[in-house]
């Protein structure tokens, strides 16, 4: 065992109970999490498919809002690990690169820490592939979890987005990540500006899936891309 894990021992990002240095959750969380098995693919008006290993909902929300809100950036670990394990299993073949929606400078500020940013490195790290940074926030824009209706989203995330400048897109098949995608607005819009600078094709990962789908007691389905 590391000495640090004496001082620090690892928990649960879920639950938060102890957990063995090795294991990314609990057993519990394991069975009991709101995986979303078959239902967790989303296709979109960029992008070809999105995947998602959990709804939105229960232990899974409660973690991701410390995760974004309370400075627990050390769930990144734990929740890439769960990301890139279904990548895994439905990708043929594998992306050219990994990116990230990123946020606001005031915004980043106020936080300290890009969540997707994290999670895009632990996806990035559990695959062996690259982490670029390709898009800017160009606008500061309200945040989309305070809009519900689906146009309204669409229309707050509009020409928000830019390639980085200097950004080697051209030919690449790319994986971008989100923590949650509820109406896909903002996923769709950064596909939008990648596929415009030369994309050859996107796909996107989140840990999460907003919406009230069944929950499948099995951490993977069976559909593949």
């Amino acid at each position: 065992m590391r000495p640090a894990a004496l001082l620090y021992p690892r928990k649960c990002p879920f639950c938060r109970a102890l957990v063995e240095e090795t294991a990314w959750l609990c057993r519990d969380c394991e069975q009991e999490l709101p995986w979303t098995g078959a239902s967790g693919k989303t296709s979109g008006s960029f992008f070809s498919l999105c995947w998602s290993p959990l709804w939105y909902r229960g232990r899974a929300r409660e973690a991701l809002l410390r995760f974004k809100f309370s400075r627990r950036s050390a769930y990144a670990p734990s929740f890439g690990h769960l990301m890139a394990a279904q990548l895994r299993e439905k990708l043929k073949t594998m992306p050219d690169t990994i990116t990230y929606v990123p946020l606001s400078l005031p915004r980043l500020w106020r936080r300290g820490y890009s969540q997707s940013r994290l999670l895009a490195r632990a996806v990035a790290s559990e695959l062996g592939l690259p982490l670029e940074r390709l898009l800017r926030k160009r606008a500061h824009r309200p945040a989309q979890s305070g809009i519900r209706d689906a146009a309204a989203r669409r229309a707050n995330v509009s020409g928000a987005f830019a390639p980085c400048r200097g950004a080697v897109i051209q030919g690449k098949t790319v994986l971008l990540i989100d923590d949650v995608i509820t109406s896909g607005a903002t996923l769709s819009e950064c596909s939008r500006v990648l596929l415009t600078a030369g994309a050859e094709r996107v796909l996107c990962a989140t840990l999460c899936k907003a919406g009230k789908g069944p929950i499948n007691s099995q951490r993977n389905g069976v559909w593949t891309v």
